[in-house]
């Protein structure tokens, strides 16, 4: 109905402003239902160049609109804006557009197949997965499934930071545990990981296992005295860890890259080369610095310290132009809060390289903290990781779905607080339980349906849909014909939590309708027409569950 009421608009914004060329239509759903089904502010938008009173542009917009059998009244509102009033089969064309389109309902080419990078999770290789990874996690697959639904070509990547002080406390830290050193005892590494799985790591280490993450394999020497062996191992035991905690989240990436690579391979080397050879660096205290207030940062960045060694935001800036050399479009970093401060540097030293990179390339989103709560407390420690609630605990605690669901539910840029208690819970108070039953619900009695024998699910889409003429049915159809636009929107505004909401809306909805009238009834135009409804909502509650990586069940 919105492509179709676009193109009414633009057929007579040309009959009454022939010599604008352009013109911006644009269509929302009024919040009252009082306000019709859409509006438009084009007489406004007309206004200046025709040097007219909106009003009177609108009535004259309204005239030379062409026929439509779906709309029933246009009205003037305010200071010149339109309301479009529908007929219910304007809402009943939906039913039969989602069941001819099926799992592509709702999904849309505005990416044109580009090619477009979310790098999400990128969890230092010292520990599981904790509840903040989690929630990267699931906000970052979220967003690569909604951009594949926006048409673009996406590539799911994870950043190994397996560089760096943080992985030579990993290494000392499993050498202290090899040696039998506990991690009470005062000659344990003060910054040392104190984990359980530290001491794991350790055990497997001195039975020269074998262990393989990724494209690495790796075999402990199982000599004390060999630090390089430790380091290798720990961190390939680690990333393995971290692939069955991915596996268990049902996560897949399509590339994995490792920050020492970048050295290994010289292009961190490259890129200071080429910072220096533009002309943006200088030499201070010894030190090797990036003029960033170039390009709006509120200092200088140090780059390569005074003992030789390069400051973190390095590697990053040549891990980002490597990416950009990969032909990527567009990039999204998905990461923690605690990454703002890299943002500016980031895109600074991007633009430092002149290498054509757009100034606000590229995106982030970034989450906040994860409160974990279980009757009432805050859960804050796990028995294997020692500091944090891990990933895994989660999953184990209230399984896969609920937990992909409410770490994306929320706004990334909000805390979230995750309560065990209602993650669990078989209540229409649990969302994600809401809006499988919905599902389960419409499954159930379609299934019924088909044992009986009295059609074949084909038969629906050709169904009669005049009989479906109630407030309630009028409501489910208007929610089922918003989804595209809300597919739409959440990509744009890299929002995952649109589509949780929709699909809690659109349970509510379901609900409503199931709890007020039956559908396996002796009248079979209407029982057909219903069925038609409710299974045009099956499909719509399936194609978001999928957006969010969740299990559309169908028994519950």
């Amino acid at each position: 109905m919105k492509a179709h009421l676009t193109q009414l608009l633009a057929t007579a914004a040309k009959t009454i402003a022939p010599d604008i060329a352009d013109v911006n239509i644009l269509l929302e759903r009024p919040k009252s239902a009082e306000h019709g089904n859409f509006a438009t502010n084009l007489a406004l938008i007309l206004a200046k160049p025709l040097k007219q009173n909106p009003r009177a542009i609108a009535a004259s917009i309204i005239a030379a609109l062409p026929a439509s059998d779906y709309i029933t009244k246009t009205e003037i509102a305010g200071a010149g804006f339109i309301n479009f009033f529908l007929s219910p089969q304007s809402k009943q064309v939906v039913v039969k557009e989602i069941l001819t389109a099926g799992t592509q309902y709702g999904r849309n080419n505005i990416g044109n197949s580009q090619k477009v990078q979310v790098e999400f999770v990128s969890a230092n290789p010292t520990g599981p997965l904790h509840v903040g990874h989690g929630r990267g996690a699931a906000v970052g697959d979220c967003l690569a499934r909604l951009l594949d639904a926006n048409g673009w070509s996406v590539t799911r990547e994870f950043y190994y930071n397996d560089a760096g002080a943080q992985i030579d406390n990993l290494t000392y830290s499993v050498l202290a545990r090899c040696k039998g050193i506990s991690t009470d005892d005062a000659s344990f590494p003060e910054n040392g990981y104190r984990g359980e799985y530290i001491n794991e790591i350790a055990t497997a280490y001195l039975a020269k296992q074998t262990v393989v993450a990724d494209d690495i394999q790796v075999t402990a020497s199982g000599d004390v005295n060999d630090l390089e062996s430790i380091r290798s191992f720990s961190v390939a035991y680690l990333r393995h860890e971290q692939d069955l905690d991915l596996k268990a989240f049902q996560i897949k990436f399509d590339v994995f890259s490792l920050e020492s690579a970048l050295y290994e391979e010289g292009k961190v080397e490259q890129t200071v080369k080429a910072l220096i050879s533009s002309g943006h660096t200088y030499e201070q205290e010894d030190a090797l610095w990036l003029r960033t207030t170039d390009f709006g940062d509120d200092k200088d960045r140090v780059m390569r310290k005074s003992d030789g060694g390069y400051t973190y935001f390095v590697p990053d800036v040549a891990y980002h132009a490597d990416k950009w050399n990969r032909g990527f479009v567009r990039v999204i970093n998905e990461q923690g809060a605690d990454h703002h401060s890299t943002i500016t540097r980031v895109r600074a030293g991007l633009q430092a390289l002149d290498m054509g990179i757009p100034a606000n390339w590229p995106d982030y989103v970034l989450h906040q903290m994860v409160t974990v709560m279980r009757g009432g407390e805050e859960v804050k420690l796990s028995k294997r990781a020692g500091s944090y609630v891990t990933l895994r605990d989660l999953i184990e605690e209230v399984g896969c779905d609920a937990t992909r669901y409410f770490l994306a539910a929320r706004r990334a840029d909000s805390q979230l607080v995750f309560d065990i208690d209602l993650a669990r819970a078989q209540t229409n108070d649990n969302p994600v339980y809401y809006i499988q039953y919905a599902h389960a619900r419409i499954c159930s009695v379609l299934s019924q349906w088909l044992n009986q024998g009295d059609g074949v699910a084909a038969s629906l889409i050709d169904a009669d849909l005049s009989p479906l003429n109630t407030a309630h049915e009028a409501a489910l159809m208007q929610r089922l014909s918003e989804y595209p636009e809300i597919v739409e929107n959440a990509a744009t505004e890299l929002a995952p939590h649109v589509i949780a909401n929709y699909l809690k809306e659109l349970a509510s909805d379901l609900h409503s309708y199931y709890n007020e009238y039956k559908f396996l009834i002796d009248d079979e135009a209407v029982k057909l027409a219903r069925l038609s409804l409710i299974s045009a909502t099956r499909q719509v509650l399936k194609n978001g569950l999928d957006l969010l990586g969740v299990t559309a069940k169908e028994r519950m």
